[in-house]
């Protein structure tokens, strides 16, 4: 936590995995699901790659994912993973044993109420983000979803570009749980709070963040705080 004086902001925009949506609860059963099909169609051979490979990926674009989880296959592969990762992922949560982080929904809320725009950015693809936020009755919170799917983006800096000029934002909060996100914000010239709760990333993920939060409740109170 540091003692900066945060203005309030007149949008605060989230990522999605590990930040609003505990993603384990839906990856590591269709992760496996995906290698037994890759294993099936004669795509891959062998052991299903360490669960840590995926989980340490979460947050980069799905091409980087999966040259960190197998880097030995190639492009073919590597695309039919996303294809069958995304059909998977929305069977998972059409199948209702998904989690969001405790306190999301009445949080958000929260905030809503007080007036604040409420956006997501996520390198996720946009079916899977469009789908969490159906599925887990989020729609009415957020006034747009921005994914580098959707939107074509190379970086999430990038993302948040789009996003900021085209709902005529100056002053906002990027929430999140990585190094893009901390990167997005600050190559935006945004303040950063960065979540800290979710684990996935590496001790020094968050450097930069201007605040770091263990639970997402906190957020209403930094909001109230805020000039």
């Amino acid at each position: 936590m540091t003692n900066l004086k945060l203005k309030k902001p007149e949008a605060i925009i989230f990522d999605m995995d590990g930040t609003l949506f505990q993603t384990e609860s839906l990856l590591l059963p269709a992760y496996h699901k995906m290698f037994d099909i890759l294993r099936e169609e004669g795509l891959y051979s062998g052991p299903t790659p360490p669960e840590e490979r995926i989980l340490g990926s979460l947050g980069m674009l799905l091409s980087q994912i999966w040259k960190n989880v197998m880097p030995e296959a190639d492009e073919a592969v590597h695309q039919r993973a996303d294809q069958l990762l995304l059909q998977l992922e929305i069977e998972g949560l059409e199948a209702g044993e998904t989690q969001l982080y405790p306190l999301v929904v009445e949080t958000l809320s929260a905030l809503k109420g007080r007036g604040v725009r409420l956006f997501v950015a996520s390198n996720g693809l946009q079916d899977y983000i469009h789908s969490i936020v159906v599925v887990h009755e989020m729609k009415e919170l957020f006034e747009g979803l921005y994914s580098a799917g959707g939107q074509g983006t190379a970086t999430k800096v990038d993302l948040l570009r789009i996003l900021l000029e085209e709902q005529g934002i100056s002053n906002a909060w990027m929430v999140g749980d990585r190094s893009s996100d901390v990167e997005a914000g600050k190559g935006n010239g945004q303040i950063v709070i960065g979540c800290s709760y979710a684990g996935f990333g590496k001790q020094d993920e968050l450097k930069g963040s201007d605040v770091i939060i263990t639970s997402f409740d906190e957020l209403t109170s930094l909001y109230d705080s805020a000039e």
